[in-house]
């Protein structure tokens, strides 16, 4: 299998593979309130494409105008909205509050009563700096809007502490204590030269540690479009960034992005730059479909711990640190043990690669019953497994 996941009760499968099974109807997207399925950009308003999105599974549009809000709200998905009254602010030197609080209740007047309105778009990627101002405009979104949630994305974990403003740790749980963002946002594109680099779990580690301090969710916002030199999405790309983060305890998967922006440097996306779906729109269905599947077992689960098997990346833990897994064995799965020459053949068309990298998640439910989740970290290789 390339970058899946395995979720077990130990001893007992959650979910068992029958290849004499019927087609199932596909899962309904949980609520955006419970696990976030985003496309993270802008949001059309064209019907079409709110029901392309809404048969893809996702529960969340993206950053929409008050005027989209009657056909985001007819396809039956939500949004943040995306307007100047909420974040057309300097953040460091803010206006008086009374002006503030007068856009907002303007805003609140003209999205307040649209099931489509989740929250609004705050910021993408403050600086610590700017935190305060933030912090004083949530607060009045709370205010004037109650319910409604505010939206920030903050840095990957590699920018420099001299640029952000502080460290990246403290950064995060500033968002999350100082601003009062109801859940951790961040971005982490590490997919370079076919591989992924180990950034990306590092990153994970410092916002699930933050979270679980915090007593807040996280959600991860992936890469699913090409650009600059990062890799063209696929398959393999996308699954293992959605199952590394499930494995992480993450409760919200954002797509960068969904839509193409314009012809040249992005590409790849879901829907191509003519409105037109690409195969990575089918890919993304297939991926929220199995999200909208695992979501209600994974919403009753508590994230025990995440260890990396056999190399462990920079934060990270390795298998002797596991509560409940003491070892794993990886290889290929090949058919026919006592063929050695077809074991052979497979051998030399799926490469030889063992012990194979894997990544697994330990949680528990709520009357202690142990779950694990294991990934399979290779972009290029299948492989089976068993662990103890």
């Amino acid at each position: 299998m390339f970058a899946r996941a395995i979720l077990f009760a130990l001893a007992f499968p959650l979910l068992a593979a029958d290849s004499n099974s019927l087609p199932v109807p596909p899962p309904a997207a949980p609520s955006p309130h419970e696990f976030a399925i985003m496309a993270w950009g802008d949001t059309p308003s064209d019907p079409q494409q709110l029901r392309w999105m809404k048969e893809a599974g996702f529960n969340i549009t993206g950053f929409c105008r008050p005027a989209a809000l009657p056909a985001v709200a007819a396809a039956g998905l939500a949004c943040f909205v995306d307007d100047p009254r909420a974040n057309g602010y300097r953040w460091r030197t803010l206006p008086p509050d009374s002006e503030i609080r007068a856009s907002l209740t303007s805003l609140a007047r003209e999205i307040g009563t649209s099931p489509a309105a989740l929250g609004v778009f705050l910021r993408d990627e403050p600086f610590t700096p700017q935190l305060p101002g933030l912090a004083k405009v949530a607060a009045m979104v709370r205010e004037v809007m109650p319910g409604k949630l505010t939206y920030i994305n903050i840095f990957p974990w590699t920018l420099s502490r001299r640029v952000l403003g502080s460290d990246y740790e403290s950064h995060a749980r500033a968002v999350l204590d100082t601003v009062g963002q109801p859940f951790l946002s961040n971005d982490n594109y590490s997919l370079v030269d076919g591989a992924m680099l180990d950034y990306f779990y590092t990153n994970l580690d410092i916002v699930r540690r933050v979270s679980l301090a915090v007593g807040k969710p996280f959600w991860n916002c992936i890469l699913a479009v090409a650009h600059n030199n990062y890799m063209l999405p696929a398959e393999e790309t996308l699954r293992l960034q959605v199952f590394a983060t499930l494995a992480y305890g993450g409760r919200g998967i954002e797509y960068f992005r969904y839509f193409t922006r314009g012809i040249g440097d992005y590409r790849g996306g879901a829907i191509d730059p003519f409105g037109e779906r690409t195969p990575t729109w089918d890919v993304i269905r297939r991926l929220n479909r199995e999200i909208a599947a695992l979501a209600p077992t994974l919403l009753r689960l508590h994230s025990l711990g995440v260890y990396h098997y056999p190399e462990v990346p920079d934060q990270g833990a390795g298998l002797s640190g596991a509560r409940y897994v003491a070892s794993v064995r990886t290889g290929i799965e090949v058919a026919g043990e006592g063929y050695s020459q077809t074991k052979e053949m497979l051998h030399r068309i799926l490469g030889r690669q063992t012990p194979a990298p894997s990544l697994i998640g330990e949680f528990e439910d709520g009357s202690g019953r142990p779950y694990v989740m294991l990934v399979n970290k290779s972009l290029d290789h299948p492989f089976s497994s068993r662990f103890n």
